[in-house]
């Protein structure tokens, strides 16, 4: 499921760790739990970028589950808020993109550039 901010989840209530989800992501963001011992997979988990899960916002089950809901509490993923270079950003997609595009120019980037029609259009 898609969360209002965009961000997909998945339930870990009815995850049954099949694993379809994780052939099916391109960006490979499904993985099995690390703590287990080698051929013992369970239930997928992934990334969240701190926005908790199906429960009740801020509570103690989301908690549990998923951690700490940051973007209910009005803050960044905390990867983002910590990376010291700000590689990672989030937040607005529309300014991402721009950070990004000046980047991009910054470095001697042109309209040339892989993508760049598509992310911002031919006349920039």
């Amino acid at each position: 499921y898609t969360t209002e901010e965009g961000v997909v989840l998945h339930d870990k209530d009815q995850c049954i760790g099949c694993g379809y989800c994780f052939y099916a992501c391109p960006f490979g963001a499904p993985q099995y739990p690390q703590q287990e011992a080698f051929g013992v997979r369970g239930k997928m988990d992934k990334c969240t970028f701190c926005s908790g899960g199906p429960e009740e916002d801020n509570s103690l089950a989301e908690y549990e589950k998923y951690g700490a809901n940051r973007l209910a509490e009005g803050k960044l993923p905390l990867c983002a808020e910590m990376c010291s270079t700000k590689a990672l950003l989030a937040g607005d997609g529309d300014v991402v993109a721009d950070i990004y595009r000046q980047r991009t120019l910054r470095r001697g980037g042109r309209p040339q550039t892989w993508g760049w029609d598509k992310a911002y259009g031919s006349d920039v």
